[in-house]
């Protein structure tokens, strides 16, 4: 590094992020080439990482990058680059960096971040190897015992134990629970019963500056052990100010106070901050959604495709509050012209604008059924980014020239403006392609249209079919609630053909774009969905088989009956095999690579099963036998949808990659000429003093920030999901439990060694009949059959009863874990 340079944060991050150990000031400046003007800066700016916690000084002197401490995780937020620098110290085949998934039981699994060709699944780690980490965190773990087992080929991957060596990421800043009044000190039981530490609460630090308001006539509050009735077995929010290491308990301050167990509403808080999800904007980012929200004037229509005389229309569910897609479809002698506006948010939401850090902080909104946490402040989710009926709205239009067949002819992007003719709901649009009378009375102005978009739908679905693509088309709960807000029902969801044509529309949409932006070299942000994996698809097929069906891959029987039925015999002392005991045959599964399977495959099985009584069990099992889908820089392609290219484009109000890809094709149509000839690989590496490699790369986003965005999206995601499917379990096992003692006929739906899992006929409920609960009632030992996935109970007198995927039985409500709020059945006598 020359003189006239200057030393930059970044340059020593990099620095103590490959380095093996901390580093003394001599040991980076020598690392780093510096001269004197060098040397003199590094000091200073060294103590500015500390205050910023993004450095921690150890052993008198040496730095390295700060991995083990609670404020981890803001800094992050704030410094995004910290997290590219965090890599295990040492370079060693048995050290592997991965995220630890902690069993209610105590024992752990860590998930490597990247595949390891020498590991059969993930790292097990017994409870007394944890080493202080907790549920969530991102660890560095060593390989300490390999299961080699007898007849396993030589260099195949092993089953493997371990420990954890090192904490990287914590995972959880902040923890929900119940706190208590103990008599050797004050402690709060987390809600996520996979976080196994009681947190410890120093005298004086359960008080909030709130408590400490209200109860301000105590002279020494953090003397004194008064039982306040606000905090005993209250619900709180605690910010950990030590985690657990070497056998002494996390400790931490109470910072909120958020109700007593059973309030209304308090569900969703708790899993707000179980799942840390960010729920509150801050004053700067309201004051800029304030400022930006503007009515649309002259201004911001110039340089706009006016498509204000059209009816367009938004269509979407009742209860929804932002709309970010309007369509409209024109038949035409040679085929079919569709057009798919989405909201601008890109013209509101500026890069790197306190509103743009805010909503890639959040990822994508989260939706409860009686709450949304939204992406964006209600100034733009809900105004003036929201396609309202009879105003004017910025979009970002997709106007597609389709054939007969549905096969795109010719894509069009531009910037434009329109005003909705009419917000529509699926059930409106439903009922006037049904032929409603009073529907199509009402809409008389637009029935035709939407009789029009029916029959493009069709075609655009049918088109899908011919390559391919899958329709699981599976149920969700919905819950209906009174006037007081108490649930009275859980049932399933229903879809009709006007939910078909608005999802046939946003597909297209989102390929178009794709292909426009993949063909001009420009990265962007994909949607993709890999190829599902051999052990997966091999597993899904032994259970089809227990059916009568079969994915009808070719050789994948043969494959199965090897896996499960493969025995060779040990040779006796006398050489014999008799008397001698049986191992399995140990099988190498083909790479995902070779592994001849297409989305055909699942298509032709799901046309199969349409109608049939196992349909739902098995849509379940392929769903279960696929890939997450998520969100990449390279186009690795769709496999569900069987597309070669795709992207989300279509919901910028709610979620983040949708917002860059929009900033992406702006990017594109204004630098028209623009384009690699040679798109860079998203792993690329550039040398110290580059921002990225370019090598002809165009485009407003760097790889290396893509990376980045798509990495925190599918973790939004995976963290949104998560808080909605268990708000819905705690809302279902609260109705079950005014249920208690209730009959109900059942559907065997899943069936594991502790017990099997039903869903309900009368309502949309699922839950657990345990294993234990079974030998109670039979009197006879169950055990689960791995043969056909069956528990067995054989009673002294020959008399045996089995159940299995598919079953019939008649359940009655037992009992709520409180755990796991889940509901479990016993059987009805």
């Amino acid at each position: 590094m020359s003189p006239d340079e200057v030393l930059s944060e970044e340059d020593v991050l990099n620095f103590l992020g490959s380095a093996r150990e901390p580093a003394s000031v001599r040991d980076i400046a020598s690392g780093l080439s510096l001269r004197h003007a060098g040397r003199r800066v590094l000091a200073s700016l060294l103590s500015r990482l500390k205050r910023q916690r993004l450095v921690e000084e150890v052993r008198g002197g040496h730095y390295r990058l700060a991995g083990d401490r609670p404020h981890l995780r803001a800094a992050q937020k704030s410094n995004p680059r910290l997290a590219a620098h965090q890599k295990p110290a040492a370079r060693d085949s048995n050290l592997l960096a991965g995220r630890l998934v902690a069993h209610r039981d105590g024992y752990g699994f860590v998930v490597p971040d990247s595949p390891r060709a020498d590991l059969d699944g993930d790292l097990f780690i017994p409870p007394d190897q944890l080493g202080g980490a907790m549920h969530g965190d991102r660890v560095t773990a060593r390989i300490e015992r390999r299961d080699t087992r007898r007849g396993q080929p030589s260099g195949s991957p092993a089953r493997a134990e371990g420990r954890v060596v090192r904490v990287l990421d914590r995972a959880h800043p902040t923890v929900v629970g119940i706190f208590h009044y103990g008599h050797h000190g004050n402690f709060v039981i987390p809600y996520e019963s996979r976080i196994h530490h009681e947190i410890v609460i120093p005298l004086g630090e359960e008080l909030t500056p709130q408590l400490l308001g209200k109860h301000k006539a105590r002279k020494h509050p953090a003397a004194e052990s008064v039982r306040l009735p606000e905090l005993d077995g209250a619900v709180v929010n605690v910010e950990i100010i030590r985690f657990p290491q070497a056998g002494v308990p996390a400790s931490g301050r109470v910072v909120e106070v958020l109700g007593k167990p059973g309030e209304f509403g308090l569900d969703v808080e708790i899993l707000i901050r179980k799942h840390h999800l960010p729920h509150q904007f801050s004053q700067e980012v309201l004051d800029e959604a304030q400022k930006v929200a503007r009515p649309v004037g002259n201004a911001e229509r110039d340089g706009r495709r006016d498509f204000r005389h059209l009816p367009i229309v938004t269509i979407d569910g009742e209860t929804a509050r932002d709309f970010d897609d309007a369509v409209y479809v024109e038949k035409r002698p040679d085929g079919w012209h569709l057009q798919v506006h989405i909201a601008d948010v890109a013209h509101y939401v500026r890069r790197d604008s306190p509103l743009d850090r805010e909503a890639r902080l959040r990822g994508t909104s989260v939706y409860f059924p009686d709450r949304a946490v939204p992406m964006l402040p209600e100034q733009l989710s809900s105004g003036i980014c929201s396609l309202n009926p009879h105003e004017d709205r910025l979009v970002m239009s997709v106007l597609l020239e389709l054939d007969h067949q549905g096969e795109i002819k010719d894509a069009e992007f531009t910037p434009g403006v329109i005003r909705s003719a009419e917000r529509m709901t699926y059930t409106a649009v439903n009922q006037v392609i049904e032929g409603d009378p009073v529907a199509t009375s009402r809409y008389a102005s637009l029935a035709a249209r939407f009789r029009e978009m029916r029959d493009l739908a069709l075609i655009l679905n049918a088109r899908r079919t011919r390559r391919g693509s899958m329709d699981f088309d599976l149920p969700e709960r919905v819950l209906t609630f009174d006037a007081e807000g108490q649930i009275t029902g859980i049932v399933r969801s229903e879809r009709n053909i006007a939910h078909r044509l608005i999802e046939e529309f946003m597909l297209a949409a989102n390929q178009a774009v794709a292909n426009y932006l993949e063909l001009r070299g420009i990265p962007s942000l994909h949607r993709v969905h890999e190829k599902p994996d051999p052990k997966k698809v091999l597993e899904f097929e032994e259970l089809a088989h227990a059916f009568g069906y079969s994915l009808g891959i070719p050789g994948l029987s043969e494959k199965r009956i090897a896996v499960r039925h493969g025995r060779v015999a040990a040779p006796g002392r006398a050489g014999r095999g008799v008397g001698a005991r049986e191992r399995p045959m140990v099988v190498t599964l083909p790479s995902a690579e070779n592994f001849q399977i297409r989305p055909q495959h699942y298509q032709r099985l799901t046309q199969k099963i349409a109608g049939k009584p196992e349909e739902r069990i098995l849509s379940y099992l392929m769903l279960r036998s696929l890939k997450q889908a998520r969100y990449a820089v390279d186009p690795l392609g769709h496999f569900a949808l069987a597309f070669d290219q795709y992207t989300h484009f279509t919901s910028p109000i709610r979620r983040y990659p949708d917002l860059i890809v929009h900033r992406v094709l702006k990017w594109a149509l204004r630098h028209p000429n623009a384009r690699s000839e040679q798109r860079p690989h998203a792993d690329a590496r550039p040398r110290r003093g580059q921002s990225e490699p370019r090598s002809g790369e165009a485009g407003p986003y760097t790889l290396g920030q893509l990376a980045a965005i798509a990495v925190e999206s599918s973790e939004a995601e995976r963290r949104a999901d998560a808080a909605e499917r268990e708000l819905m379990d705690w809302k279902t096992a609260q109705f079950m439990e005014r249920h208690l003692g209730d009959e109900y006929d059942a559907l065997i739906i899943s069936v594991q060694k502790f017990g099997f899992f039903v869903e309900l006929m009368e309502i949309f409920v699922e839950g657990l009949v345990p294993i234990n609960r079974l030998e109670e009632e039979t009197g006879a030992a169950c055990l689960y059959r791995e043969r056909d996935h069956a528990i067995v109970s054989r009673r002294r007198g020959g008399d045996v009863r089995i159940w299995k995927l598919g079953d019939r039985v008649r359940v009655r409500a037992d009992r709520i874990d409180p755990i796991r709020r889940r509901v479990e059945f016993a059987l009805a006598t």
